[in-house]
């Protein structure tokens, strides 16, 4: 499954909706402005909060945090050593990590699950400039998770590049 976002996903404080490839409406992010952290909770199209997203406070290296229904499901930040590429840790609560490796800024990426493709995002699929896509590669993975991971490492590698 194919999801498009708008790269406005990382101006919190925009709501907007994240589309399938047939141009339904599935999820619905809202961003949450005036915070003291970068938040914003992933909706479904009924307004249940799928998601919840925002930025560890008081860490050695920044580090995203995304819960489920109050409780940790995961946390996403740089790997230590990674010079050529750019490579992120996904810790999920049950132990399981993901790896996200690629050209992050430029939108150019793969979540990987034990050498195992989850999700590919990319631009090059689209012509619309400011969209890209999360194509979902296994049926039993979690989308709204895998979005959710994707707008957390675009999110960290643009904070990166800001404060180089």
């Amino acid at each position: 499954m194919r999801y498009l976002v708008r790269d406005r996903l990382l101006g919190f404080g925009d709501d907007y909706w994240i589309e399938d490839d047939h141009g339904n409406k599935v999820f619905l992010v809202d961003g949450k402005a005036m915070r003291l952290r970068d938040t914003f909770e992933l909706k479904d199209t009924q307004g249940r909060v799928l998601i919840d997203i925002h930025r560890k406070m008081l860490a050695l290296r920044d580090t995203m945090i995304i819960e489920r229904d109050g409780d940790p499901l995961a946390t996403i930040k740089r790997k230590r050593l990674s010079l050529l590429r750019n490579h992120y840790r996904v810790s999920l609560m049950d132990g399981t990590e993901l790896d996200v490796s690629g050209k992050i800024l430029d939108r150019e990426f793969a979540v990987d699950y034990d050498n195992e493709l989850l999700a590919q995002i990319s631009r090059r699929w689209l012509h619309v400039r400011e969209t890209y896509g999360v194509d979902v590669v296994r049926e039993d993975a979690d989308p709204a998770l895998l979005i959710a991971v994707a707008v957390c490492v675009i999110h960290l590698a643009e904070k990166e590049r800001e404060e180089d």
